[in-house]
């Protein structure tokens, strides 16, 4: 019975955080209360529910349970009408007809201000709309608990003092401001398909909290090219996730996975959402990394991947995003093209980039090129090189292990 009550309240809170969240926030007008009474709303689900069941409906149980407890305290606070709001309206809120009156998606683009860092931006998200713990969002970010409390505690102050708007967009800057949206959804993502440091190769709890964000944008914004583009990214490559570590913890590349534990339902969403999105103008940088994360996917083995069409992507994404990053990424293609030798060069002028100083992928691959060359020397200082810069121990025994094997 205990365990039934659990798994209940842990589905509820999945489901049902953020919207409780974002309600809260529009009645009250205060962000730091509308989070205490929703957490007070859970712990009492888990003093009630095992007494007098789950009710029919869970949203709507602790909705009234948290409002209430929101309109006890605003009634204990004399000074309550006198007071500054924490979180301001000002202007026109959209109506329902515009599709983007939904407290939840005003919850996002308040979490995701341009006046917040990205670091805040991605805590605040998980903290506040996917429902993480502080100490969860802390080991999300490798940081001490009481660090991220702080970060977290500076970034809602800052919110109240900047007197940020809980508001979606007007419809002149929404394309702005859902780029920044996209890019903490994507960086919750990363983190969690390779985590920087720790025993696990990949964090599923935040690859599962990034896709939950990307399916509730798109429900939100389903016009949008970006917003079904980053998805469609998502998807496509987290279906890879189960066939990347071997059951004996070992790194495993493209090459070497078994496909057929791809998740094909995902991989068919995904293509599906690229399609969608493509179909709406001119593709992306989103919408160009899903179509490379897709041509890996459509190819029925290593050998049958087709580098020339990933190439001519990543020089595309290049044009649009010049990041250090994706010529890093379009270098190895090359290399995968054309072999070793041209990958080699298309990696040297990267070697002086500072962005990729402290990148171990770099040195990562120039070791594998170098070794397949049998520069055996040279690319052992390059593994070595790679191996400082590595804190996940899955990585590390990989590179431990292709070093050895010099």
């Amino acid at each position: 019975m205990s365990e039934a009550i659990d798994a209940a309240v842990a589905l509820a809170h999945r489901r049902e955080w953020a919207q409780l969240l974002a309600v809260l926030a529009r009645t009250t007008g205060d962000l730091a209360l509308a989070e205490e009474c929703v957490q007070e709303a859970f712990a009492s689900a888990l003093e009630v529910w095992p007494v007098e069941g789950v009710p029919a409906r869970p949203g709507a149980w602790l909705t009234r349970v948290a409002r209430n407890r929101a309109l006890d305290e605003l009634r204990r606070r004399a000074a309550f009408r006198r007071r500054l709001p924490l979180l301001v309206t000002d202007g026109a809120v959209p109506s329902p007809e515009d599709g983007l009156d939904d407290d939840r998606l005003r919850l996002i683009f308040t979490c995701c201000h341009p006046a917040l860092s990205q670091e805040a931006q991605a805590a605040l998200t998980l903290r506040l709309v996917c429902g993480l713990s502080t100490g969860e969002v802390a080991r999300a970010f490798l940081v001490s608990e009481p660090t991220m409390a702080a970060r977290l505690t500076r970034a809602k102050k800052k919110i109240a003092t900047a007197r940020i708007p809980y508001r979606t967009p007007p419809p002149e800057s929404l394309g702005e401001r859902v780029s920044v949206v996209l890019e903490v959804v994507q960086l919750i993502f990363s983190t969690g398909h390779t985590a920087p440091a720790g025993p696990g190769l990949v964090r599923h709890d935040l690859l599962d909290r990034a896709l939950d964000l990307g399916r509730l944008l798109h429900l939100l914004m389903p016009t949008s090219a970006d917003v079904s583009a980053q998805l469609a990214l998502m998807l496509l490559t987290s279906a890879r996730a189960s066939a990347r570590v071997s059951p004996d913890g070992r790194l495993l590349l493209l090459s070497e996975q078994d496909r057929s534990l791809w998740n094909a339902g995902q991989i068919e969403q995904g293509e599906a959402l690229l399609v969608e999105a493509l179909r709406r103008g001119p593709p992306g940088r989103y919408a160009l990394q899903a179509a490379i994360a897709a041509s890996h996917a459509s190819a029925p083995g290593w050998e049958a991947t087709d580098w020339h069409e990933i190439v001519a992507l990543y020089e595309r994404l290049f044009v649009l995003w010049p990041s250090p990053v994706v010529a890093l990424n379009r270098a190895v293609a090359l290399g995968m093209r054309d072999g070793p030798s041209a990958g080699l060069d298309a990696l040297a002028p990267l070697l002086s980039e500072p962005a990729l100083a402290t990148y171990p992928y770099l040195s990562a691959a120039r070791a594998d090129f170098l070794r397949q060359l049998g520069r055996v020397s040279a690319a052992a200082s390059a593994y070595e090189e790679a191996l400082v810069l590595t804190s996940n121990d899955v990585e590390r025994r990989f590179l431990l292990e292709r070093l050895g094997s010099l």
